[in-house]
């Protein structure tokens, strides 16, 4: 049997609980692309498979729009001593450690609603493309300070100081 791996983190950083409002109002708005169409469709053509697809895919968008504000609360990092810890998923859950010398790049991002509520989201971007990572819902001090800190580290353990 193996032994689950412990990380040791000082401590968890979440998200702010305002992102729930941005990530229901993107599902709200790709649904709405996906079923105003599918419903003209269905009642032009007639078929009664057309709208049971249309109902399912309604349903789909429900559970999902239910479901974000526990996903939107899984969502965190952690910086540690060499790198920074991200975490996010419910039932598929993604950890990646991020060396701090590694970062190439940190980037702010602000959409039209989540500038509104006064969020941003953070983007690292390291040599190897798989390990991205983008926390979105920072409050912007939040986002700029933690940017800041992060650009001085990697800068730092690039020079090997």
């Amino acid at each position: 049997m193996t032994e689950r791996l412990e990380l040791p983190v000082a401590e968890w950083h979440r998200v702010s609980p305002k992102y729930v409002v941005v990530d229901v109002v993107g599902y709200i708005i790709f649904a709405a692309m996906i079923l105003v169409p599918a419903s003209i469709a269905s009642f032009w053509i007639g078929f009664w498979w057309m709208w049971a697809i249309t109902a399912a895919l309604g349903v789909v968008f429900l559970v999902t729009i239910i479901f974000t504000p526990r996903r939107v609360k899984s969502i965190g990092y952690a910086l540690r001593d060499d790198d920074l810890l991200f975490r996010r998923g419910i039932l598929f859950q993604r950890f990646v450690a991020i060396p701090y010398g590694r970062m190439q790049l940190v980037d702010i991002n602000r959409g039209p609603l989540a500038r509104a509520l006064g969020l941003s989201e953070l983007k690292f971007v390291t040599a190897a493309a798989a390990s991205g990572v983008t926390i979105p819902g920072l409050p912007e001090q939040d986002a700029e300070e933690l940017r800041d800190t992060l650009v001085t580290l990697a800068e730092s353990r690039r020079a090997g100081l």
